[in-house]
């Protein structure tokens, strides 16, 4: 089985997106480095909504990624840089990338809606606008060590 993490974060205020940017930089290169990460895509909806899509060997890796490095320094801070913000997690029998409009329906059926300090009506209804493109993201894959990399070892001569 595979885990698979599904965002949707809708930035308050136009101020707001360098910051975010710089930040997902950050937790975009945190997660291709983590054991047990097995890709995913990032995309940029309309209106200021960012959605990621991670797929997992297990729940265990997602944790170990959610709550280390700069992905737990940014978490604080989406309660005021958005004003919509929600995730939903499943688990698939293969790696395929579910397309977006599968992760909508299931952010809409079984999403997890984060605390804002100034979330927006939609937010407040639990209503998430449906994705509306034909764009499939950024791809992503897991950065693999270099199979010739010296492991450390001394080699007698």
């Amino acid at each position: 089985m595979v885990f698979v993490s599904a965002t949707r974060l809708r930035i308050r205020s136009p101020l707001s997106l360098p910051a975010f940017s710089w930040s997902l930089l950050f937790t975009t290169r945190q997660t291709i480095n983590t054991p047990g990460f097995l890709g995913g895509k990032l995309w940029s909806d309309a209106n200021r909504a960012f959605w990621t899509l991670t797929l997992w060997e297990e729940q265990a890796a997602m944790k170990i990624y959610r709550n280390s490095g700069a992905h737990r320094a940014v978490m604080p801070r989406i309660q005021d840089w958005c004003d919509e913000a929600s995730v939903v997690h499943w688990q698939q029998e293969d790696s395929n990338l579910p397309d977006w409009l599968e992760v909508h329906r299931r952010m809409v059926a079984d999403g997890f809606f984060t605390k804002l300090s100034k979330p927006s009506p939609a937010h407040l209804e639990r209503n998430i606008s449906q994705p509306v493109s034909s764009d499939q993201g950024l791809l992503l894959r897991p950065k693999r060590k270099n199979p010739n990399q010296s492991q450390g070892t001394a080699k007698n001569n």
